[in-house]
């Protein structure tokens, strides 16, 4: 059975930091994957333009299924509605009926993840979306690093996916975003993302890996 994979973004870029090499390996083994971003720049900024190009061209890079962009205002999550929100998510969901969800991690430093993730997991209810089997909170570079260092905050993987084959496509579609790179040791630079997924690799013994936290797993 191939599955319907959905990447929850709030940002473009989150799907490749926090998912992009087993994005990848799903759509080599036959599955459909989807992308839903969450927000958009100023549209009257000079830069709405250049990202619109980005987000073009990493579809094209990931040959997504589907594309949807609910276009709230990036940075000001937290002025919507919580109706709001749930409602525009659960519509894509409900329009893909995906079996596997990955979204931002729940305590995320950004208070924008924290607000997706806290709608997105609310169009989660196995009574009303049945056909979400799978569901894993994402590792994005530079917001989950940075949560409060205690137990209760910090993220701690319990899923681990071999991305060897799809490290060097990772960085290059990352490289699509270029306003988000920077030189080391800034966060999202190309030598950080690959020491993360070398340390994450090196804990369960392959070259580079993603990882995950599980929070349903329905068989």
């Amino acid at each position: 059975m191939k599955n319907k994979v959905l990447v929850i973004a709030v940002h473009p870029d989150d799907e490749t930091l926090g998912c992009g090499g087993t994005l990848l390996k799903h759509k080599a083994n036959g599955d459909e994957i989807h992308w839903l971003i969450c927000t958009h720049t100023n549209i009257n900024d000079d830069f709405y333009k250049i990202r619109e190009k980005e987000i073009k061209k990493v579809t094209n890079l990931y040959d997504f299924n589907s594309v949807h962009n609910l276009k709230f205002n990036s940075t000001q999550i937290d002025q919507y509605s919580t109706n709001e929100l749930i409602e525009k998510i659960s519509n894509v969901i409900k329009n893909i009926e995906p079996n596997i969800l990955y979204m931002p991690y729940k305590n995320d430093v950004h208070s924008d993840h924290r607000k997706i993730f806290e709608a997105s997991f609310s169009c989660t209810k196995p009574f009303r979306f049945p056909y979400i089997k799978k569901i894993y909170m994402m590792e994005v570079v530079s917001e989950t690093e940075y949560v409060p260092a205690t137990k209760e905050d910090w993220f701690v993987p319990n899923v681990y996916v071999d991305i060897s084959k799809f490290m060097k496509k990772k960085i290059k579609i990352m490289q699509t975003y270029k306003s988000e790179l920077g030189k080391h040791p800034f966060p999202r630079s190309k030598k950080n993302l690959k020491a993360l997924s070398s340390f994450r690799g090196a804990t369960v013994g392959c070259k580079y890996a993603e990882s995950f936290v599980l929070l349903r797993d329905i068989r």
